[in-house]
């Protein structure tokens, strides 16, 4: 274990996912949907398949005990990229890096509903105070002269794709204890690609050199970021890593400012404190948690052998 590599890689990943949603916003409506989605999915595959011939884990990813999960999963996560990128075309990037800061406060309620996790107050205190953060930062959005602008439409496309982030991160979690990590990343990957080249006859156009270099960009930044993120989680405990993905919120803030001349709000920043706090609680109690149930579970083990004096 190498928690200063694990810090580092969850920095890189950050930065390079932020980077990829600055793309996604500058090409903007000119490509349409389909096609970001056909390339943010398909030139993935690129770096992760070097990765997993490297690892010599291309069996692995192609083996699926439950196809009917894999298919479901991957169908909540391309609903949510959908809307993500929906979303970052008609908000600042930063509004919308913030506000999917919320999908980790999703996955508490969504774990407790459907794995059947405890969550106690503590937690769900967290939830509800990191919800009131959001309504913080969708205000300027959703005011009456706004809600019929392309801001407001942008807000909720991003709340709801965060919502099915931490949906099919849910699915994620019920399914590692019968599906390897190379697996579920290839499926969703490869099926992501079919719907975005499934889209092609209805939304494909011919880009601008510029453009064609940025949907490069958003595969293989994207494709990386994912490598990364998954590294991260090998060589440091998530409790420990996790923390650092908010950072994407100044890689956001300083690419926004150069790339589109955009400032978040000061409303944005503190509902994003808001719901980073919320979320760093729920983090570092999951840590506590996670500390106790081992020592019961060491508690409740009959020693190996006789007493040592």
């Amino acid at each position: 274990m190498n928690v200063f590599l694990g810090i580092a890689l969850q920095l890189g990943a950050s930065f390079l996912f932020t980077l990829m949603g600055g793309l996604v916003r500058y090409v903007g409506d000119r490509v349409p949907i389909g096609e970001q989605i056909f390339a943010r999915s398909f030139l993935a595959l690129i770096p992760l398949l070097i990765m997993l011939a490297w690892r010599q884990e291309i069996r692995s990813a192609l083996k699926m005990k439950s196809p009917t999960r894999h298919f479901t999963r991957s169908l909540t996560g391309v609903g949510a990229m959908i809307l993500m990128f929906l979303g970052l075309q008609r908000l600042p990037l930063a509004d919308a890096t913030a506000i999917s800061f919320i999908a980790p406060l999703f996955n508490v309620a969504l774990a407790a509903i459907f794995l059947g996790e405890v969550v106690r107050f503590w937690r769900w205190g967290a939830v509800v105070v990191g919800f009131i953060g959001v309504l913080v930062m969708l205000s300027p959005h959703l005011g009456i002269a706004e809600m019929t602008s392309s801001a407001a439409a942008g807000a909720l496309m991003t709340l709801v794709g965060a919502f099915l982030v931490a949906a099919a991160m849910t699915q994620v979690r019920a399914m590692t204890s019968t599906e390897t990590t190379a697996s579920l990343v290839f499926s969703f990957q490869m099926f992501a690609a079919i719907v975005g080249l499934l889209l092609f006859p209805w939304t494909w156009i011919w880009p601008s050199p510029g453009d064609a270099l940025a949907l490069l960009g958003i595969g293989i930044f994207g494709g990386v970021a994912q490598i990364l993120l998954t590294d991260s989680y090998r060589h440091a405990p998530a409790s420990v890593v996790a923390p650092f993905s908010y950072t994407a919120m100044i890689w956001a803030t300083v690419l926004g400012y150069f790339m589109f001349r955009e400032l978040p709000d000061a409303i944005v920043l503190a509902g994003a404190a808001i719901v980073g706090a919320a979320g760093l609680f729920v983090i570092f109690r999951e840590r506590a948690l996670g500390i106790d149930r081992q020592k019961e579970k060491e508690a409740a083990t009959p020693p190996a052998g006789p007493p040592v004096d």
